[in-house]
């Protein structure tokens, strides 16, 4: 009995109860979350809402101890995402991104304007803190809420911030599926005709990797090499083979001669089709795989993994691979997304690289580069906690009027460098998909496990009262109005397609929840496409603006 009490009672503080309710609020959070209510689920958010139950109840942690498990899951959730955002931080700003980012960062600033009206027709009666993370439940961004908690000096505004956000989350993630239906409605969109519309663009998409076939018929190129026929032709490609009129099926080079009569396989873009019909000839159905190429060596396509840590940052150009290897790099694939192999296309860890040639000369080229799945498997510590500490300096530095980046932003920022450029430092930051996904789903819970139990003592007295009633009302209203206003502004003006649109939302607010059910309802991968471009900017905007509020007006 003295041992039940002392794991399993109200008020202890020792390590053992500590651990035993950590498991129990965690485990129980993670289980009631993924419950679905009208097709949704809250997720790993459930975790809070059972913290501030148990801390309700009674339960109680050591303060420094709760400080350090919050401020270590935080830093584990935050840094993981920096690792997965980074490569397309920077790549979300270009062609139709730049659009989406605009219309995320309006959306951004909408919030802010909401925020200040209330504070300042509250006349200053209602908290900075408490709006900041209304405010961070409304568009349920959990890092805001994070950064903010890291800016406040007092316990009491950052347990005020807690449960803010705790009274306004419900209805944000509700908010961003009404605006859904709102904009739908509105604008009368039928989704089979937007999934049509995309089928579409995807077809005549410059940027995927067009394979087709060409028949030299103009004497004009006829004995020029392929080094010629790049000056010509301006534009990016790749010769994958070359069948001669006797048969024969090579591995071009650039010294390589073209003439009347030759076949050539290109990877190109399908916008450049005109392009080589004028200069080469007609294009041509062939199948290239069934062909019985003349000689004891068939030429074979095959997919390499990169997976050696010398070349990662390496330029495909430096590989040399014809020359050494009698092999063609036709293409490149990365996280899902095929790339065109043209020589200043710098390799990644994880990608998959297309070359085209003799299988003897593909496996010496595959040894060199690894090609070993067990060897991806394997997580990069030393990167992760180097990034780390690199982040906590960060964080600490004053980058002026007061502000810290904090144990939130520094790490983001840090994460996201380090995955874009860190091959210059020699770190990996490669990390499989199930190692990220177990860092960032167990520094969140051990965050919101946190946050719960330490606001769950005046939760119910403060939130199930008048003032809380206003927070969930101002919480739905800087949810909705400005992703209504976006929406318009998108679909009026820009003529975005509905499935961006419901990417743009889900990515603009950070919510997992409402991009799961934007991809289950449209059976379409249109949504997550949208709320990746938007998601890296966003997130590091929101820490920010939660910071720059308490700061300014607190």
């Amino acid at each position: 009995m003295e041992l039940i009490n002392s794991l399993l009672a109200p008020g202890n503080v020792n390590l053992a109860s500590t651990l035993v309710l950590y498991s129990f609020v965690i485990a129980l959070g993670v289980f009631l979350g993924k419950m679905k209510i009208g097709g949704v689920s809250l997720g790993v958010t459930f975790v809070l809402f059972v913290g501030i139950v148990m801390g309700h109840l009674g339960y109680v942690v050591d303060e420094m101890v709760l400080k350090f498990i919050r401020e270590f899951g935080l830093i584990l959730f935050i840094f993981s995402i920096g690792l997965q955002v980074g490569p397309g931080f920077f790549s979300s700003f270009k062609k139709g991104g730049v659009r989406l980012n605009a219309l995320a960062v309006l959306a951004i600033m909408l919030n802010v304007i909401i925020v200040l009206a209330i504070y300042f027709i509250e006349g200053g009666n209602t908290s900075i803190s408490a709006l900041v993370g209304v405010m961070s439940g409304a568009v349920t961004n959990t890092p805001g809420l994070a950064a903010a908690q890291q800016t406040v000096t007092s316990a009491e505004a950052a347990n005020t911030m807690a449960m803010g956000y705790a009274a306004a989350y419900p209805l944000g993630v509700v908010g961003i599926i009404l605006a859904m239906f709102i904009i739908k409605w509105v604008f009368r969109i039928r989704v089979e005709d937007e999934i049509k519309q995309l089928e579409k663009e995807r077809e005549e998409s410059t940027l995927k990797p067009y394979i087709t076939s060409f028949e030299v018929t103009n004497k004009l190129v006829d004995g020029d090499t392929l080094l010629d026929l790049h000056e010509v032709i301006q534009c990016n490609f790749v010769v994958s083979r070359l069948m001669n009129k006797s048969g024969e099926i090579i591995i071009p080079k650039s010294t390589t001669e073209i003439h009347v009569g030759d076949k050539l396989y290109i990877v190109m873009s399908r916008t450049d089709t005109h392009r080589f019909k004028v200069v080469l000839g007609p294009e041509i159905q062939m199948d290239w795989d069934a062909l019985k190429p003349q000689g004891a060596s068939p030429v074979v396509s095959r997919r390499i993994l990169i997976t050696k840590s010398e070349y990662n940052g390496v330029a495909l150009g430096s590989l040399r691979l014809h020359n050494g290897y009698r092999l063609n790099a036709t293409r490149v694939n990365r996280a899902g997304v095929d790339l065109l192999a043209s020589p200043e296309l710098r390799l990644q860890m994880g990608d998959r690289m297309t070359v085209v040639g003799d299988l003897q000369d593909i496996e010496r080229l595959a040894s060199r580069m690894g090609n070993s799945m067990k060897r991806l498997n394997e997580p990069n510590i030393i990167t992760i906690f180097v990034g780390i500490m690199l982040g906590i300096v960060l964080g600490s530095i004053n980058v002026g009027f007061g502000m810290k980046l904090g144990l939130a932003g520094g790490p983001l920022v840090v994460a996201i460098l380090l995955s874009r450029f860190g091959y210059k430092l020699k770190l990996v930051t490669y990390t499989s998909s199930s190692a990220s996904l177990l860092m960032r789903e167990l520094g969140i819970c051990l965050f919101l496990a946190s946050v719960g139990i330490a606001a769950g003592k005046g939760f119910a007295a403060t939130v199930f009262n008048p003032t809380g009633m206003w927070w969930v009302i101002w919480g739905f209203i800087i949810t909705l109005i400005p992703l209504l206003i976006v929406g318009c502004i998108a679909r009026g003006v820009h003529k975005i397609n509905f499935l961006t649109i419901m990417g743009l939302f889900s990515g603009g607010c950070t919510d997992p929840p409402a991009l799961a059910y934007a991809n289950n309802s449209t059976g379409n991968d249109q949504p997550a496409v949208a709320y990746s471009t938007v998601y890296p900017l966003t997130m590091f905007l929101r820490v920010v603006v939660a910071q720059v509020l308490v700061l300014c007006f607190s």
